[in-house]
């Protein structure tokens, strides 16, 4: 039985998308070629500002499954707090 690709899809908040077109951002696949799927909570650096996973929708249609994650609003490195490290 052959194996079906997951195809998973970042979902920005309409200020990112804005953002990330006026700085001609490129996202990058994060998960391409890993088993590992991600997770609620897990953190993304994208151009220099952080993203997290706040919510994860199982989706299906005529192409397969797809994975939309629903990211955070963004938080430049100034602003990111590193609680807990150390």
């Amino acid at each position: 039985m052959p194996t079906t690709q997951v195809s998973i899809v970042l979902t920005f908040t309409h200020e990112d998308q804005a953002w990330i077109r006026r700085n001609d951002v490129r996202v990058p696949r994060f998960w391409d070629g890993h088993a590992t799927q991600p997770l609620r909570g897990d953190v993304l650096r994208i151009g220099g500002r952080q993203f997290e996973v706040t919510a994860r929708v199982w989706e299906n249609d005529t192409q397969g499954p797809r994975l939309r994650l629903y990211l955070s609003s963004s938080h430049a490195d100034s602003d990111t707090n590193f609680q807990g490290l150390g």
